[in-house]
């Protein structure tokens, strides 16, 4: 199966670093002037990690990847329902993606998201909501404290990641705006902005923007579901969804919307951009299900990005992508064959 396909989803596609613990710094005098200010002196955790990412750069440089030129350290506290699994080379992560707003080739998220700007960004919450918002990134960063998880990514394409996301549950943005009794989903858009975005020009297009997704409430509301603004410790790159995306790992990746504009709370299933573009192949829940074949390929195995290419041994995929025991009660008595 070719991994340049434009009739196949976007999924996307690093151990966790540690927090950044800042620790009060004190005044101290130079020689040739009067004491620096504590609030001016950078905590030495924070200058490590400084160094560190200096490294990343001229490491990045040297092998002719892309340059994380906007990538900063994260705040983070270690989160539930991690995986001990090893985790997926960033290297790969970040240049082995589907974000098809910048080309349907794996590399082209890599080669041309650098361009998109991402500061300043707001994303709008509205719809069957008590209290409808827009929220600036800075305001939704205070909404719950960070937290690492470490999740699989499977994509519906048949192969699969191990990442180290940095984000909150998508619970504490939903319950700022209080949604109504009536709201039964939850619909989520994407940027359209294709002078940045060169996926999206040109007369033909593999989608129809924006890109949209969805989900039930009760699956927006499960711990498991996070809104990630980083990954290996540092804010998210561009390519992998800068610098708001969502992240449900029970579920194929491309449920997994990148660079998000808008949250709306609505009372029927909403429509949502691969299932429109062939509902044969794409269902609205795409939860991981080896039992339930894609009309061109097994669902039965995958590839594990990372583990030795093509021709690397392929592993059993699981229900839910491991995540059964969390998520299966969610789905009690559908039948995941039609509801697929």
């Amino acid at each position: 199966m070719s991994d340049k396909r434009a009739d196949q989803p976007a999924c996307d596609p690093d151990r966790g670093k540690k927090s950044v613990r800042q620790s009060a710094a004190v005044g101290t005098r130079d020689a040739l002037g009067p004491p620096i200010p504590s609030s001016e002196i950078t905590p030495r955790a924070l200058y490590l990690r400084r160094r560190e990412f200096i490294g990343g750069a001229i490491a990045s440089l040297a092998l002719g990847l892309p340059s994380p030129s906007n990538a900063e350290p994260l705040a983070f506290d270690k989160g539930p329902f991690g995986t001990t699994e090893p985790l997926t080379p960033k290297k790969d992560v970040t240049t082995y993606n589907n974000f098809y707003e910048f080309g349907t080739d794996k590399g082209d998220p890599a080669s041309y998201a650098g361009k998109l700007k991402t500061s300043p960004w707001s994303v709008a919450i509205d719809g069957l909501v008590a209290k409808p918002a827009t929220l600036a990134l800075d305001d939704i960063l205070k909404l719950a404290p960070l937290e690492e998880r470490i999740y699989r990514l499977r994509c519906v394409e048949g192969w699969s990641m191990v990442i180290p996301w940095i984000g909150f549950p998508l619970s504490a943005l939903l319950a700022r705006v209080e949604p109504l009794g009536s709201a039964k989903f939850v619909a989520f858009e994407t940027l359209v902005r294709p002078s940045e975005m060169p996926g999206q020009r040109g007369f033909f297009q593999p989608l129809d923007w924006p890109y949209r997704e969805g989900l039930r409430l009760d699956e927006a509301m499960h711990p498991l579901t996070i809104l990630a603004v980083g990954l290996y410790g540092e804010t998210l790159p561009n390519q992998n969804g800068a610098p708001l995306r969502l992240v449900v790992p029970w579920k194929y990746g491309f449920k997994s919307i990148k660079s998000i504009v808008r949250v709306s709370l609505v009372e029927r299933q909403p429509p949502t951009s691969w299932n429109m573009q062939n509902p044969r192949e794409y269902g609205f829940y795409s939860n991981v299900n080896p039992a339930v074949d894609h009309p061109r390929w097994s669902q039965a195995t995958e590839r594990r990005i990372g583990e030795g290419g093509l021709f690397a041994p392929r592993r059993p995929t699981l229900p839910f992508n491991g995540y059964g025991e969390q998520v299966a009660s969610l789905y009690a008595g559908m039948d995941l064959k039609t509801y697929f």
